[in-house]
């Protein structure tokens, strides 16, 4: 999918200072995006703060982001758990209009055995009308999903086209690239990572500093696509400092901050379990900024 190559962004979820959400500053997001040249977008994943919004809000952050975008980039919506029956419902119900594909995390919490994996997945794909990029996030699920059982499912289904790969393993990665369909995507969910996974044949990056610097993530994919590493890792060298602030204290909490200081958001609200950055990251975040 053409659609899925180079740079795309996993959108946060701003909120007022009340905790509700703040359309007219996800409006101002998705235009800063789509005008310093972000290729895709992806409307709630981990980023967006998924997991404390209600079913409805949901719903009309999905129908809000689909009009705002209107066409103008590819937009991939997030819709993964671990109930499998339930996702399947959801994806029967979804209003695809806008999407281009589905985003859906491989299932947390239950530690499934990768036979448990295929089957929740092979559900899904069965069920949907739109390309699904599977998501193998180990350090938030609690399991991995094994390179055979990624390409298994990239095999069996045509519907299934991407994964998106935060496990951190290059070896995992390498053994995806050499056994994978040809028109399957390797996608990376590490900004850090995203020079060398794409040296390695990753078609790009879905990423959480994108939104604060999108511009900055989008050359960088450009140049990795181009082959120009001398000038990627410029842009890879600028970014890494603070993209590793970000994850101090849980994603999105630092992108949020780094995004409001910059003005692209009007606050850095999170909802709970997650907290505002503490005091002593504002500062190391404030002090890297001024660079």
């Amino acid at each position: 999918m053409n659609e899925l190559q180079g740079a795309g962004v996993a959108l946060v979820t701003p909120f007022n200072a009340d905790g509700s959400i703040d359309f007219e500053s996800l409006g101002r997001l998705i235009d800063f995006q789509i005008d310093e040249g972000m290729n895709y977008l992806v409307s709630l994943g981990t980023t967006g703060e998924t997991a404390t919004l209600t079913a409805e809000e949901r719903k009309q952050i999905w129908m809000y982001t689909s009009k705002h975008v209107n066409g103008r980039v590819p937009l991939v919506a997030g819709l993964g758990g671990n109930h499998t029956q339930e996702i399947v419902s959801q994806v029967a119900s979804f209003d695809f209009s806008g999407y281009c594909a589905l985003l859906s995390v491989s299932p947390y919490y239950n530690k499934p055995t990768q036979e448990g994996i295929y089957q929740h997945y092979k559900a899904i794909a069965t069920a949907s009308k739109l390309p699904i990029i599977l998501y193998n996030v180990p350090g938030r699920t609690g399991s991995n999903m094994s390179p055979a059982t990624t390409v298994r499912l990239a095999t069996d289904f045509e519907q299934i086209v991407a994964t998106k790969e935060a496990s951190g393993s290059f070896a995992q990665f390498s053994e995806i690239m050499r056994d994978k369909p040809a028109d399957f995507l390797l996608i990376s969910g590490d900004d850090p990572i995203t020079l060398p996974m794409m040296a390695l044949g990753a078609a790009g990056i879905i990423s959480v500093i994108g939104n604060a610097f999108p511009r900055k993530v989008a050359t960088l994919a450009k140049l990795c696509a181009a082959g120009d590493y001398t000038a990627a890792r410029a842009e890879h060298n600028d970014l890494l400092k603070l993209t590793e602030l970000c994850f101090v204290e849980s994603n999105p909490c630092g992108v949020k901050y780094i995004m409001k200081q910059l003005g692209i958001v009007s606050s850095d609200y999170v909802r709970l379990p997650l907290v505002p950055v503490s005091p002593l990251l504002q500062q190391a975040i404030d002090q890297e900024l001024t660079k």
